[in-house]
């Protein structure tokens, strides 16, 4: 009974990491939004290509944060409390988070995810910055897939 209560233990940590990394990578990634929309302002003077690059980057911040948060839901009912509630709710929980996942996955991208090649959060983090370094190309999904 000792080790299942340890186990028990140790998992809701876990559970708990990824619940914090999950609010670190939200709140660094709003911060790293708006720097990215003030360097891209402050080098191309047009605020409607920052306004974008902020868009984006903080839409793949949402994407990766919600990935996270997923996987701490996911360890929480499966490791911690495995009961017939707590599974429906999770199931609830992936259903609510797979929609805005889709639909800020079509909002960032213009086209829905199965039209594109598979992109993670962590992907159109790296996009959103390199358009932000280069002020010469347009931001957009085609400007980076030229590199």
């Amino acid at each position: 009974m000792a080790e299942t209560d340890a186990f028990t233990g140790l998992m809701d940590h876990v559970a708990q990491g990824f619940e914090a990394l999950g609010a670190a990578i939200l709140v660094l990634g709003a911060i790293w939004s708006v720097v990215l929309a003030a360097t891209t302002a402050w080098r191309s003077r047009s605020s409607a290509r920052a306004y974008l690059v902020a868009r984006r980057a903080f839409g793949g911040t949402l994407l990766l944060g919600l990935e996270v948060l997923v996987a701490a839901d996911l360890v929480r009912t499966v490791a911690v409390s495995p009961t017939v509630d707590n599974v429906l709710v999770l199931g609830l929980i992936v259903v609510i988070r797979t929609f805005l996942s889709f639909s800020l996955e079509t909002e960032i991208e213009g086209v829905a995810p199965w039209r594109r090649a598979l992109t993670s959060g962590a992907r159109t983090i790296h996009r959103a910055t390199e358009n932000a370094r280069d002020s010469r190309t347009p931001p957009g999904p085609e400007s980076s897939d030229r590199r």
